[in-house]
This record gives structure tokens, sequence and C-alpha cells, in this order.
């Protein structure tokens, strides 16, 4: 089996690191200069890796394998949250690229082909998981007219584009019969498999997201002088609905269901001033679609009667509904092969509750996932970090797996 580079892989790592660099962790938002000068360094390690690497019309880095017979194709991003972590979706990008360098260096492995993606915006920085959906055909060219920076609504992923010399560039696309399927390295992003003592996590199922955004609409006031028994809170209700999904959902929940409001808005926003306007977002999580379905029933309930009983009028807006996604179940038994092998008794299965390109290639291939431990369970900050002897061992997991697919019948 091929034996990765450790030195070789951490010395990508820090390197791409150094792209925006931020604290200890890195700001790269997608298509930022940062994050073009990063997608150039990475399409020339690529190239010096044996790939032919291109940088295609949305910003997807993709190096593809010049030999024969079955592929595998494996990627992750390479932009970050804002102030992020240094290792967030780029680690399982460098494993694949160390992966390709592993299997040419050995002689059983290499004429095995591989090809590597950095996925671009999976962070949504412009749209949801923009990349893998422009490679898998889930990307029009009205959505790429539409979107705007989250943080910036005057700027357009359209300019954005042209200022990174992308206008004019082909949007590379999934071509059918390629690849036996597509593999994900990440780190895990929560603090199971640093409870458990475990060190390789095999995931069974990336999580389905939906997300409703709720209204409330009231009377802005004096807040002196308007009474209390007639007022018309938009706030208050606000406030009260929250409450109420919070305790009716545990009721209604699988172990590793999990819910949030994240986001809340008072309209006008003045000490002084009755609320005439609230809304809030409530995002809920789960692999499992009859529980999503349950506890959107339930929240779709509590809203109505939040509406019948006043004195404020609520409505949900709008839902956003990305489903489950189960990972091939002979994907994951290489995995756990491998990782028996490298680190016997110290893995485990488990669903992902956050969100992944490969939920998105699972539409399209065959996909599995594979996690390494996070310390302290912290991602999406800028101290997010995994122990240099979790990431090595993870990527020769990772190798090891490939070429079991690769080499299965």
């Amino acid at each position: 089996m091929p034996r990765i580079n450790g030195e070789r892989l951490l010395a990508d790592l820090r390197r791409i690191a150094d792209f925006g660099r931020y604290e200890t962790g890195v700001h790269r938002p997608h298509l930022s200069p940062q994050d073009v000068e990063s997608r150039h360094w990475l399409a020339q390690r690529m190239r010096e890796a044996g790939l032919d690497p291109v940088i295609d019309g949305i910003g997807n880095v993709i190096g593809r394998s010049p030999k024969s017979g079955p592929r595998l194709l494996m990627g992750s991003h390479t932009d970050t949250q804002p102030r992020g972590g240094w290792l967030d979706g780029v680690m399982g990008v460098i494993y694949g690229l160390e992966v390709v360098r592993a299997l040419a260096e050995d002689p059983e492995t290499k004429d095995l082909a591989v090809d590597v993606a950095s996925w671009a915006d999976e962070e949504g920085h412009w749209s949801s998981m923009t990349g893998s959906r422009s490679f898998t055909g889930r990307l029009s060219e009205a959505d790429i007219d539409a979107a705007r920076f989250r943080e910036d609504a005057s700027k357009t992923l359209r300019d954005a584009l042209a200022a990174a010399g992308l206008a004019n560039v082909p949007r590379a696309q999934l071509e059918d019969g390629r690849y036996r399927g597509y593999l994900e390295a990440h780190i895990e992003q929560g603090g199971l498999l640093e409870a458990t003592g475990k060190r390789i996590g095999v995931v069974t199922a990336i999580v389905g997201i939906f997300a409703m955004r709720i209204a409330f609409t009231g009377i802005q006031n004096h807040a002196g002088t308007t009474p209390m028994p007639i007022r018309k809170d938009a706030g208050v209700a606000m406030v009260r609905l929250a409450n109420a999904i919070h305790d009716a959902f545990p009721a209604l929940v699988g172990p590793r269901s999990v819910w949030t409001i994240g986001r809340m808005l008072i309209e006008p926003g003045a000490p002084a001033i009755i609320p005439g306007r609230a809304e809030m977002t409530l995002q809920f999580r789960d692999a499992d679609p009859a529980i999503l379905a349950r506890l959107e029933a339930a929240a779709t309930e509590l809203v109505a009667q939040a509406n019948a009983k006043g004195p404020c009028s609520v409505e949900v807006l709008g839902v956003s509904r990305t489903m489950p996604a189960p990972m091939d179940e002979r994907m994951q038994d290489a995995f756990d092969a491998a990782a028996e092998t490298h680190a016997p008794g110290a893995h485990m299965r488990m669903p992902s509750g956050a969100g992944h390109d490969a939920q998105i290639l699972a539409q399209r291939l065959p996909s599995a996932m594979m996690f390494v431990p996070s310390i302290g369970g912290i991602s999406h900050h800028f101290t997010e970090n995994t122990a240099d002897a979790d990431i090595v061992l993870g990527c020769q997991v990772f190798a090891d797996a490939a070429a079991r697919i690769l080499k299965s019948n």
C-alpha cells in the first residue's frame, strides 16, 4: 500500500495557510485576492504532482490524472469562513494531492488514477456550495447572475469572476463514467472523536439542513406612551415563539438532532420604539428525513398557533431544504479496513453534522467521507486545530482506502 510523506503533507498545509493568514487561522473568502492567489499556487502544486490542472469559470481548481483506467475523484474546498481555521476544507484538498504523490511513488500503485479538486465557495460567500453544484450541473447561469457577496450585496459574483480573470472561462462538468466515486476528508468540526478517544471517523451520512424564515408583524409605536395591554410588540412575539420551539423540539428529535435560532432581527431597533416587525431564522439538522419532516411540521404548527393567538401576525416567509446524503457503504467499508490497519480500534462510524461538498457529489457519484479529530471540537474560528499526528494518520488511512477502492473489482 502507498506510504504518504507526512512532512511534505504538513509543509503544504502550512504553506497554503500563508494565503490570507489571520492570527492562528485564515481569512480567505472565495475570489478574494488571497483566495485567487492560493488557487494558482495549488494548480502549480498539482502540476508538479503530475496532474493536469485547470481553474474553471467558477473558480474550481481541478487536477486531472493523465493515467487511464478507473479513477477516483478527491477533494474539498480551500476557501474559508471569515477569520476561520487553517484546516477546514483545505486539509481534504491537500490530502488528495498527497495521495496522488504517494500512489505514484509506490510501484504497486503507480498506475492508479486520482483526480483532485478544490471546490469553489463551499462556505457560501456567494451561493451555497457554488463550485460542486456547478460541476454537477446544478448551478445555472441565472444563479450566477443573481449571486451577491453575503457581506456586501453591492458586489456581484460576475464582477468577482471577471476580476479574477475567469469571465470567459468555461465551467468544468462531471464526465459520466470517468470516476468510480468521490472521496472527501475533513476535520470533524465537533468533539465526538476526541471525547471517545477515536482518531478516525467514517461518515455514514451527511445531515439534511432545513431552515425556516419566520416573520412577525405588530405595530410600531412609542415605548413610553403606549400602555402594555394594547401593545403589538413584534419582538415579544418572536421571543415567545423561540421559547415555544425550544420547549417543543426535545420530544420530537433523534439522538443527533440539533436546532438553532441563529439570526434574529428587530425593526426599527431603537430603544424608545416598540418593534413593529421582527424576523428570525430557525435551522434544524438531522440525517433522518422523517425527523426533519416532523420538526418542520411542528414548527409550522407553532407558527400557526402564535398567529391565531396574536396580537401580532406570524408567518413563514420561506423554507430551504437540503436533504440528507447517505454515504456509499462499500467505500465506508474500505475506510474501516484502512483505519483498522493503521489505527486498530481507534475508528468509528458517525454522521456528519455539517454540510460538505460530498453531499452534492453524492447526487451523481458513489461518495464517502472520513473525519479526523478537532481539538476541543472547535471549528469556524481561527483557533481551530488538529494534532499533526492525527493529520498524518488520517492521510495514510485515506491513501490506503483509495488504493483499496481502485484495486477492487
